[in-house]
């Protein structure tokens, strides 16, 4: 039987257990309803209610929130939760004004919305912000394009030939979101750590042993057999990147070859990403 109608509003807790069992059973409760609420009606507690950041960030489900407002008392006379629950929710029981079920809702995605944005737009702290970087004309570059590759909207090749600790001579092409990802970057931005190619990265080879490796990220596919040398496929909008420098590096791409003294050769290969449709 449904408890809506059978109960005025804010009287005692005891009263609604003897009205719902006079029901139950068949009396005429209604004398019950009004004495009972004139010795009752004091129990009501008057706390305020809870803020309504407070419910959304406490309570994952609106069961949860009206199971907040129900005592053990309201238990032992009702002996029915899911009674209890229609109660709350009808305004009979519970401190304060009680949420609608859809207001509830409503506020929680809301309150879920707001979080996810503020996640979303809080700043990210970037490795290459504070550290002076002058002289080293390949981490001031890449210092320039951290923020636009954290955020997604650049993607960046690292093109590196120099010799290792060993004295060979290696070359090898880097993700530059995965290396910021890794969180490699703060070291080599503070001079802790030198920026070479490894056998982990996009390719790799030594020319002293002749060791060769390729290796694809969750941003590029390495594409080793084709026809037009080595490219490397965007992920996210499918676009290739051509590194051989006779030839364009492709759409929304630009090779840019960087002067300096730090490495035999330096080159970045700068891809704007576009989501496909």
């Amino acid at each position: 039987m449904c408890a809506e109608g059978l109960f005025a509003p804010r009287v005692g807790f005891r009263s609604f257990f003897f009205v719902w069992r006079g029901h139950r059973e068949g009396v005429d409760s209604s004398w019950f309803l009004v004495a009972m609420a004139s010795s009752d009606a004091g129990e009501v507690p008057m706390e305020l209610a809870q803020s309504n950041d407070l419910i959304t960030e406490n309570f994952q489900t609106y069961e949860d929130y009206l199971d907040s407002q129900i005592t053990e008392e309201d238990l032992y006379y009702l002996e029915d939760i899911e009674m209890a629950r229609q109660l709350v929710e009808l305004g009979h029981m519970g401190q304060g004004e009680i949420l609608k079920r859809e207001d509830f809702l409503a506020r929680k995605e809301a309150a879920e919305v707001a979080k996810r944005n503020t996640l979303r737009n809080a700043a990210v702290k970037l490795a290459g912000a504070e550290h002076d970087l002058e002289g080293y004309p390949v981490l001031q570059e890449l210092q320039k394009r951290e923020e636009a590759v954290r955020s997604g909207k650049l993607s960046t090749i690292i093109f590196l030939r120099d010799r290792n600790l060993k004295g060979h001579e290696v070359s090898g092409y880097i993700d530059y979101a995965h290396w910021l990802r890794l969180g490699t970057f703060e070291a080599i931005f503070s001079h802790k750590k030198r920026l070479m190619p490894t056998k982990d990265d996009l390719s790799y080879f030594n020319w002293e042993t002749q060791t060769a490796t390729i290796n694809s990220t969750t941003n590029f596919q390495v594409i080793a057999e084709h026809g037009e040398g080595l490219l490397f496929k965007n992920k996210r909008d499918r676009k290739t990147i051509n590194v051989d420098p006779l030839q364009l590096p492709g759409d929304n791409s630009t090779r840019v070859e960087i002067q300096t003294d730090e490495y035999i050769q330096a080159v970045i290969y700068d891809h704007v990403t576009r989501r496909r449709a």
